[in-house]
């Protein structure tokens, strides 16, 4: 069942508002007596607050803004060399420091000749890295990014 299926029978008839005083929203119309909110075009703006200084006002204001865009991390073809595995990917990198965490983005830049064979398991490289490790006989390999183990809820 949804609630524009519901088969409604009775309708309460809308007041009409201001007229006469016995109508029960009449004479003032429940705008009360004079005042700003009585008149014809009465009213304030949103967020007036009656000459106080309002609070989107009083709040501090800071430049720019924070982005959640998840930051990609970028390892060059020449820090390659240093690691002593064949096959690297995440995991790899973040045990030799190379970045913050196995679960991030990374990308493999142009930057430094490769001498060894490896196979190169990361989420992107630029098309001069692909070369580089193509002409050292290695190979790269496109894979998805490392998703973190959920958090286990701690019983009571």
């Amino acid at each position: 069942m949804k609630f524009n299926d519901l088969k409604l029978t009775s309708h309460k008839k809308p007041t009409r508002k201001g007229r006469g005083i016995s109508a029960g929203e009449g004479k003032t119309a429940g705008r009360g007596t004079k005042g700003q909110g009585a008149r014809k075009s009465g009213g304030v703006r949103p967020g007036f607050e009656g000459g106080q200084m309002p609070l989107y006002m009083r709040i501090p204001k800071l430049r720019g803004f924070k982005s959640h865009r998840p930051k990609v991390e970028n390892v060059y073809t020449g820090q390659l060399d240093n690691l002593s595995k064949t096959t690297i990917d995440t995991n790899t990198l973040h045990e030799a420091g190379l970045i913050q965490s196995p679960f991030v983005k990374v990308k493999l830049i142009s930057k430094g000749d490769v001498k060894k064979k490896l196979t190169v398991k990361l989420q992107v490289a630029s098309a001069g890295a692909v070369n580089r490790l193509q002409k050292a006989g290695g190979t790269f390999q496109k894979v998805e990014q490392l998703k973190r183990p959920a958090k286990v809820k701690k019983k009571d």
